[in-house]
C-alpha cells in the first residue's frame, strides 16, 4: 500500500496535476514548465521529484538540458486500484443488502 500512498499524495496537489497534464501532452524541461507560468524553476523541481519518487515521471538527459515525461503506465496502476476498491465496495454492499433482505 506505500506504493499508492504515495502516487495518490503526489496527485493530491493542484500544483503537479498541472504539471501533469502538460506533461502529458509532451515531455518538457523545467524551463518549458516554467515558461509562462507563476511557479520558479525551484517550485517546478521540487513537485516533479516527488512525482518521480512516485513513478509518474522520468527524467533523461538531453544534452546539457533535462527532459520531463510522464509515466502513463502509473496512472493506468492508479486507475486498477480504484477499480479494485470500487469492485470491494460493491462486494460489501451487495454481502449487506443480501443480509439485510434475509433479516
Amino acid at each position: 500500500m506505500r506504493d499508492e500512498a504515495a502516487l495518490f499524495a503526489a496527485l493530491g496537489d493542484d500544483t503537479r496535476l498541472g504539471l501533469l497534464t502538460r506533461l502529458g501532452e509532451e515531455p518538457s524541461s523545467i524551463a518549458g514548465l516554467t515558461r509562462g507560468g507563476v511557479l520558479t524553476r525551484q517550485a517546478v523541481t521540487k513537485h516533479l521529484y516527488i512525482l518521480e519518487k512516485a513513478g509518474l515521471v522520468t527524467c533523461a538527459r538531453l544534452g546539457r538540458e533535462s527532459l520531463w515525461e510522464l509515466r502513463r503506465q502509473r496512472l493506468e496502476d492508479a486507475r486498477a486500484f480504484l477499480d479494485l476498491m470500487s469492485r470491494r465496495w460493491d462486494d460489501r454492499i451487495e454481502r449487506l443488502r443480501a443480509h439485510v433482505e434475509i433479516s
